[in-house]
């Protein structure tokens, strides 16, 4: 027989209001999501006035950092879907052992990513075909940030682990304290002040590593409580192999689609350079990171969806499941159609308050009005990938995802070559209108299997 829920600090979702479980599971996720967009906001926020190059250069960097936390994926994403489902069929003793392998995965990847970047910075940076001035001041950048890679691969496990658990609350006080650690730091570290130097973007670097050091330590600290969670489960243990298939297989087609989403972007970001020289590159990464309102908000609905999912599904309440994802849709439907809204009404105006320089914000205006047209696919598409990911499901939305996004650098190459930068930011939104649509047809057809 396995534990009780009155035993140890989880949540069960299989009990009471849909709307009400769901949103106290979604709203903090969308706040975490929320500080983990404005760690790279703030950032831009100060960079910006040091120039358009030195945005250029952190958003190179920016462009690998989003590859390792999709590759830290396998542990995170696992950890939510293995221990949620454990705990809906009553198995905390299972969670607890998940927790460990998953943690132990992290500790790995985290490790082995962190010393590769540190050591060898130049051949990354060099794929950019950067300026000489702007490629050294992004390898200073990325081997500063590349110290801090464990800390991402553990604080994004250590998440998933009590989301999976049904505590999202605890990741978003944690990642709470390192936002606002990490707005004091910034500028002082950036441009100096009294004894402390001025760093220009490693300033940045060292800040946002100080704020993922304390999260950790926040977390580690919690876990040594008395009644800690899942009953004080070791962070470190020798792997066994069938806990380690099973996670590499929740895991593996998640964090595959974002490396390679990530990747196809690193591409689609050297396609822009090509085209518009730095302010192309700028206009991508910078202007991915103010999308990212959109994109964190439907992660975080799309991540609390698996988590009720995994709950419920493994607790033979599939009706459940499925209002859950009529209630996610509803309100991502909403969220989307303002973004739009914004993006294609107002988006000079937005892009200037990062970075002020006329033709950089004119530029980036460009790209968040074509990105204004897919917000609604894009959150139909991680809406609906949230569903599969709680069925244990992973491996259609890597499907569509892997096949659409390589779609993306023929496509961006043949606009790019006719009507500029620009045609790059068109491949994107016609890809993703693709996305949504086709992921969810498939879910429907999927629905009436199991039902």
């Amino acid at each position: 027989m396995g534990e009780q829920y009155s035993n140890i600090s989880v949540r069960d979702l299989t009990q009471g209001n849909i709307f009400r479980k769901l949103f106290s599971l979604a709203l903090p996720l969308l706040a975490i999501s929320f500080i983990q967009m404005a760690y790279n906001l703030v950032d831009i926020l100060w960079i910006g006035r040091l120039g358009s190059e030195a945005v250029a250069a952190v958003g190179s960097v920016g462009m690998l950092m989003w590859m390792m936390n999709s590759v830290a994926l396998i542990s995170k994403v696992s950890a939510e879907i293995s221990i949620g489902q454990s705990i809906g069929a009553g198995r905390l003793d299972k969670a607890s052992v998940y927790a460990s392998h998953t943690t132990t995965i992290a500790i790995i990847l985290g490790v082995t990513f962190g010393l590769l970047f540190f050591l060898f910075p130049k051949p990354y940076v060099s794929f950019y075909q950067l300026e000489n001035t702007i490629a050294d001041q992004a390898e200073g950048y990325l081997r500063i940030i590349s110290i801090g890679l464990p800390l991402v691969f553990i604080g994004l496990n250590f998440s998933g682990i009590y989301i999976g658990s049904g505590r999202s609350d605890i990741p978003f006080y944690f990642n709470s304290v390192g936002l606002v650690l990490n707005i004091i730091l910034d500028p002082i570290l950036i441009f100096g002040i009294g004894p402390i130097p001025e760093m220009g973007i490693r300033g940045a670097a060292l800040a946002t590593i100080i704020s993922q050091g304390t999260v950790v330590g926040l977390f580690l600290n919690h876990l040594k409580k008395k009644n800690g969670l899942l009953g004080k489960f070791s962070l470190l243990i020798r792997l066994r192999r069938s806990f380690t298939i099973n996670i590499l297989k929740l895991g593996f087609p998640v964090a595959a689609m974002n490396v390679y989403f990530a990747f196809i972007n690193m591409n689609l970001a050297r396609i822009a350079s090509l085209y518009g020289g730095h302010l192309g590159i700028m206009s991508q990464t910078t202007g991915g990171q103010i999308e990212g309102i959109t994109w964190n908000s439907s992660s975080g609905f799309s991540t609390a969806l698996g988590s009720f999912v995994a709950q419920n599904y493994a607790a033979n309440k599939m009706e459940r499941a499925k209002g859950a994802f009529r209630i996610t849709l509803i309100l991502m439907g909403i969220l989307g159609a303002i973004a739009s809204f914004a993006f294609m009404g107002y988006g000079q105006e937005i892009f200037s308050l990062f970075v002020p320089e006329k033709e950089a914000y004119e530029a980036g205006g460009q790209y968040l009005f074509v990105l204004g047209i897919s917000q609604l696919f894009m959150m139909l598409e991680l809406t609906t990938q949230g569903m599969f990911n709680g069925l244990g499901r992973t491996t259609p939305p890597a499907i569509i995802s892997i096949v659409f996004n390589t779609i993306r650098i023929p496509l961006a190459i043949f606009l790019g070559s006719r009507i500029g930068v620009t045609g790059v930011w068109w491949a994107i939104t016609i890809t993703s209108l693709f996305k949504g649509s086709i992921l969810f047809i498939w879910y429907l057809i999927l629905k009436r299997r199991i039902s």
